[in-house]
């Protein structure tokens, strides 16, 4: 029904109906009543949404990044480290920043504008806005007061030896990870797990408060390399001069601990400043060429010939072998000794570095016996030294070989090794047969071994590398002095892009230990293409070789075995038997 009007002292009343009131009342109560029961949902049952967004405009957890742990030497000399330093981050949805201050701060960071508004116009809670600032330039970024810019720790990694580590280190990049070499190898142990906190921040993202540690970063394992720094300068430093020297395209240098096949040096040239990255990481650069590169190794193959022939019981160190004058003939090749001869020792093939002889050797064994005694020396497999991209060189199966190609891999042609698989092969001469394992990192006791020659043939070999260095052989300039040294020189021509020898580049290369009476190192040097003028292994890499023995024996105050009155010399003006390449 309808409310009546009802005129009342010149006044007009309207009467609503009672249930009209009624409804009314009731979902105002039934409103009032969701909104309570809302309340205490929120502030009872469900009380951490509140606390939640409450917390989310001053509390922020944030990133604690752990410290990557050092890289030592074998004396604990850091060789590389990581140094804190920061990094400018910012909320872009929190920043509240005007034109001049985006203007001032590009200009700070180094960025172009345009691409500093881009990260700003994200919608995201964090975003990196530089890495790795000075501590002026951070300290710069935070005066100009800009809310929700902030700095965020971070570490850099810090190599106090720049050059001379760099190939054998490798790098890390910005957020601390291994990329190359060491860094990359042993990234697992390096690497530390990273932790969290949860701060209280102002409106400008500064931290005010700390509040609580939600999980504790775990700092990185320190890795202790077998490297002797010392060493590893001496080393450096006499490759780069043969490199000045030589004009050459590159070069490489390894020193062995005979006694445990830790590798106590490893430098490469040309080198570049991994505290420099982005100007100095040239492609190439990086390669460490002791392990990811390879060459035909030439004569310095020789020594493993005669220990196979010597094997076989058919030969002596003074059994004589007719070299014809030094040509052979098979099929249409020929095979060349530098200087014509006649018969000669089984140490004068040595010696003298005769292909003909050496290769007349090998050809009295059997393909497979070749074969597989060379890969029981290594060759055609990686040393298992756990480096990024170590290379396992090249050894054709015995069942494709022809004749001449026996006969050439018997003076380091057709076959190709890597720096460090010809330097560990040598230490089947320096511990009587048996082939070392090789070590980066520090040992505690000697490598494992596995005989691949007998002591006698070992012994032998070691006697007629002592002959080379010796006026008459290949390498007088290999001698070190009051020590006694064996070891052997190699000079090849390198393959052009056609598959063929190139006429006129060469690498050349030597090998070799001392004292001989008792093997405490072994050196492996090879310089690429030099062009100067010079060659062969023992005018070119013998030189580096004396060099870089005679300071590391004293530095390890290794006793001399020779008095110096006893040492030969070649008279400066007699000129030194070469190696046929």
């Amino acid at each position: 029904m309808m409310a009546d009007a009802v005129s009342r002292k010149g006044q007009l009343t309207v009467r609503l109906p009672v249930w009209r009131t009624r409804t009314i009342l009731i979902l105002l109560l039934v409103g009032f009543a969701a909104l309570i029961g809302r309340a205490v949902y929120l502030q009872g049952v469900n009380k951490n949404f509140l606390r939640m967004k409450g917390e989310a405009r001053y509390s922020r957890v944030i990133n604690l990044n752990s410290n990557r742990g050092k890289i030592t030497d074998r004396n604990h000399e850091p060789l590389a480290i990581s140094s804190p330093v920061e990094s400018v981050a910012a909320n872009p949805r929190e920043a509240d920043i005007n034109p001049q201050q985006m203007e001032r701060l590009a200009k700070l960071l180094g960025v172009k504008n345009g691409e500093l508004k881009k990260k700003f116009d994200e919608d995201r809670d964090f975003v990196y806005l530089k890495r790795q600032l000075s501590p002026e330039t951070a300290e710069k970024v935070l005066r100009l007061d800009i809310p929700g810019v902030f700095l965020q720790r971070e570490y850099r990694r810090y190599y106090p030896y720049g050059e001379e580590t760099a190939q054998v280190l490798g790098i890390t990049d910005l957020d601390d990870k291994g990329q190359e070499g060491i860094e990359l190898a042993y990234n697992e142990r390096l690497a530390g797990v990273d932790g969290s906190r949860r701060v209280l921040k102002d409106r400008r993202g500064n931290i005010i408060e700390g509040v609580e540690s939600i999980r504790t970063p775990q700092e990185g394992q320190d890795v202790t390399l077998a490297i002797d720094r010392n060493i590893q300068y001496l080393a450096y430093r006499e490759l780069t001069e043969a490199m000045n020297e030589n004009r050459a395209k590159a070069g490489a240098a390894v020193v062995l601990d005979a006694k445990t096949g830790e590798i106590l040096a490893l430098v490469n040239q040309p080198s570049y400043n991994p505290n420099k990255r982005a100007k100095n990481m040239q492609s190439g650069l990086t390669r460490n060429r002791v392990m990811t590169d390879t060459f035909e190794p030439g004569s310095t193959m020789k020594p493993f010939t005669v220990a196979l022939a010597l094997e076989t019981g058919n030969f002596k160190p003074d059994t004589l072998i007719n070299t014809d004058g030094g040509k052979m003939s098979i099929g249409p090749a020929t095979i060349h000794d530098a200087h014509v001869t006649g018969m000669l020792t089984v140490t004068q093939v040595i010696q003298k570095s005769s292909n003909v002889g050496a290769a007349k050797m090998a050809l009295s064994l059997t393909p497979e016996y070749m074969y597989s005694n060379l890969s029981k020396l290594g060759f055609g497999k990686t040393t298992q030294s756990g480096f990024p991209g170590e290379v396992s060189g090249r050894l054709r199966p015995f069942q494709t070989w022809r004749p001449i190609e026996q006969a050439t891999m018997a003076y380091g042609h057709g076959i190709s090794v890597s720096l460090l698989q010809l330097a560990r092969a040598y230490t089947v001469f320096t511990s009587d047969g048996e082939l070392k394992k090789i070590s980066l990192l520090k040992l505690e006791q000697p490598s494992e071994s596995v005989r691949v020659i007998t002591p006698a043939a070992a012994q032998q070999l070691r006697a007629m590398l002592e002959t080379v260095v010796l006026p008459g052989g290949t390498a007088p300039r290999a001698q070190v002095l009051g020590y006694r040294v064996g070891g052997k020189t190699g000079t090849a021509h390198k393959l052009d892009s056609h598959g063929n020898y190139a006429a006129d580049r060469y690498v050349a290369s030597f090998v070799g230990f001392a004292p001989a009476s008792d093997p405490r190192l072994i050196i492996a040097v090879m310089v690429d293409e030099p062009s100067a003028g010079q060659y062969y292994g023992g005018t070119v890499a013998a030189p580096v070789f004396s060099r870089i023995m005679a300071g590391a024996l004293r530095m390890l105050a290794v006793t001399p075995d020779m008095p110096t009155q006893n040492m030969v010399l070649p008279p400066p003006d007699v000129p030194e038997v070469r190696e046929e390449t």
